[in-house]
């Protein structure tokens, strides 16, 4: 990414792939990525059917009659372990994607209007916030969390923090990291993205998501692409801006989600978040002398508000 003449943020993407985790993958959750990987795609860990295809669960609605699982052994739908890896991965050409944007390769790059930062959360984060500002927005990349996955190292489900979810892939110190985000917010003439935190994963009492996800997330893009445009209203809490819940939020026509269903999911637990406050101390901790005063203000403010 680099700064224009005009100010905005511009990037390219380096990449010339994307990959993806394979179980869940389908013509109903990703047609994108299921049109992407038809061929000169690399898959691992997958099952083979019979006739030397790739299978994983969720790939199709109805499983093979038989394959040869991850592992290399007969499976059939009554074996007691899945055919593919939790983990099992395709990667395929970006260019095979037949919903990349024309201007991908652009050497000049592409104006970036947001950042959105997100994690997978049962409780406590709502299903979209916006920071207040630029700082603040750092803040929120700083203490983003996530129940683990089978990509991520340590036990499924446990809680991690996972700042701007570039924990395995930062090169220095995260510390030095957050306090370069900040510089950017210094620089004279900068007209900064704004910043959210999504999360697609809020539970209700029965352990059941709220939002439907997948395709339906685009709803959630579209008020934040209004928000950028300044033709989306948004309304205070302690933790930033959050959509209205009814006329002037999220559309929600034609969704099997009720209106007390949004207001959980939009809704700020302050116990919640409380009960937080402590472990993103402990999360700071961990930084020492590099944690960047202006995000231990941030936390502060926070317990201020919740208080």
């Amino acid at each position: 990414m680099k700064f224009g003449e005009d100010g905005r943020l511009y990037a390219v993407n380096p990449e010339y792939g994307f990959f993806g985790v394979a179980p869940g993958t389908g013509a109903l959750t990703n047609p994108n990525a299921i049109d992407s990987i038809g061929h000169d795609s690399i898959f691992t860990n997958c099952a083979m059917t019979d006739d030397g295809d790739v299978w994983w669960e969720g790939l199709t609605g109805e499983p093979p009659a038989h394959a040869i699982d991850w592992r290399g052994n007969d499976w059939t739908p009554g074996s007691e372990g899945p055919a593919a890896h939790p983990n099992a991965r395709f990667t395929t050409p970006a260019s095979q994607c037949p919903s990349i944007a024309p201007e991908w390769e652009d050497p000049a790059g592409v104006p970036i209007d947001a950042f959105l930062f997100g994690g997978r959360r049962a409780s406590v984060v709502p299903l979209v916030h916006e920071a207040r500002d630029w700082a603040h927005g750092v803040f929120l990349g700083s203490i983003m969390s996530s129940e683990t996955t089978a990509a991520a190292t340590g036990a499924v489900g446990a809680l991690r923090f996972d700042p701007m979810a570039m924990l395995p892939f930062c090169g220095y110190n995260m510390g030095d990291y957050w306090a370069h985000w900040l510089k950017l917010g210094q620089r004279s003439g900068a007209q900064l993205p704004k910043v959210f935190y999504v999360n697609w994963f809020r539970k209700n009492e029965n352990g059941k998501f709220l939002w439907p996800g997948y395709g339906e997330n685009s709803r959630v893009l579209a008020w934040i692409f209004d928000r950028c445009d300044g033709d989306a209203a948004a309304r205070e809490s302690q933790i930033g801006l959050l959509p209205l819940v009814g006329e002037g939020g999220i559309d929600t026509d034609g969704l099997d989600v009720s209106r007390a269903d949004m207001e959980q999911l939009l809704a700020v637990d302050v116990e919640g978040w409380k009960q937080q406050i402590p472990q993103i101390r402990e999360h700071y901790a961990k930084f020492g002398a590099t944690l960047p005063p202006e995000l231990a203000e941030q936390l502060t403010a926070l317990e201020q508000r919740l208080s």
